[in-house]
């Protein structure tokens, strides 16, 4: 069974500029990127769906 990714890769490219390890994984693939930054992505990815339920909630 296949697994269907929960972040688009426009948002994990867009959190990955960010974070300043775009140029790594355009290079590479994101087989490259440490677990280390690959944790801090998902922490990233979290926080922002969190403000976007906060606001919702409004």
């Amino acid at each position: 069974m296949s697994r269907r990714g929960i972040m688009s890769e426009a948002l994990k490219k867009e959190i990955a500029r960010k974070m300043g390890v775009d140029d790594l994984v355009a290079r590479d693939g994101w087989g490259a990127v440490s677990s280390r930054n690959c944790g801090r992505v998902v922490q990233v990815a979290i926080g922002m769906a969190e403000d976007s339920l906060s606001k919702q909630a409004l």
